[in-house]
């Protein structure tokens, strides 16, 4: 259990990092995207859709980091004045009956999905577009990640319940 813990955490954070860095990638394909366009005339929906690619690629696959590093959103105001065994059992049950479900759910729904992309090599409908089945990948690859982590969060929230100790 502890090995799966560690192994999912340091996936998440190896893939959150990497990943982090495709938010200044965007920036600078949006930056020159608005350059060329501005200054020379020249557009392409090419360049726009890989800027929000490169967006969703950061927040599909950091997400797992974010969860790992518990800075998922919250209402801090409520949460604030739980105990801590109270937070790490309402995050417990969160997970268990919303988050697993839901990622499990997103990847069974997702997966025809992908693949028909992928077989038919599905287009974007915009002239000069990109393919599609790579940003759809990464809602499986994403939510594959998210609930690897999730799963590894009910372990910990399981092992701090049991000793007493809450993070």
């Amino acid at each position: 259990m502890r090995a799966y813990i560690r192994a999912v955490d340091a996936i998440s954070t190896r893939i959150g990092q990497a990943v982090s860095w495709l938010i200044l990638a965007a920036v600078l394909v949006s930056a020159g995207n608005a350059i060329a366009r501005k200054a020379f005339s020249l557009s392409s929906n090419a360049w726009l859709e890989l800027q929000w690619y490169l967006y969703g690629a950061a927040f599909l696959l950091g997400a797992a980091w974010t969860l790992a590093r518990d800075e998922h959103v919250r209402i801090d105001v409520l949460s604030s004045h739980f105990s801590p065994r109270l937070r790490t059992l309402i995050d417990l049950v969160g997970h268990v009956v919303v988050l697993v479900p839901f990622c499990a759910l997103i990847l069974v729904l997702a997966w025809p999905w992908v693949v028909r992309s992928y077989v038919t090599a599905e287009q974007s409908a915009n002239a000069g577009g990109l393919i599609l089945w790579p940003a759809k990948a990464l809602v499986l690859a994403g939510f594959a990640l998210l609930l690897a982590q999730a799963l590894a969060q009910v372990l910990k929230g399981v092992v701090a319940l049991r000793r007493g100790s809450h993070d």
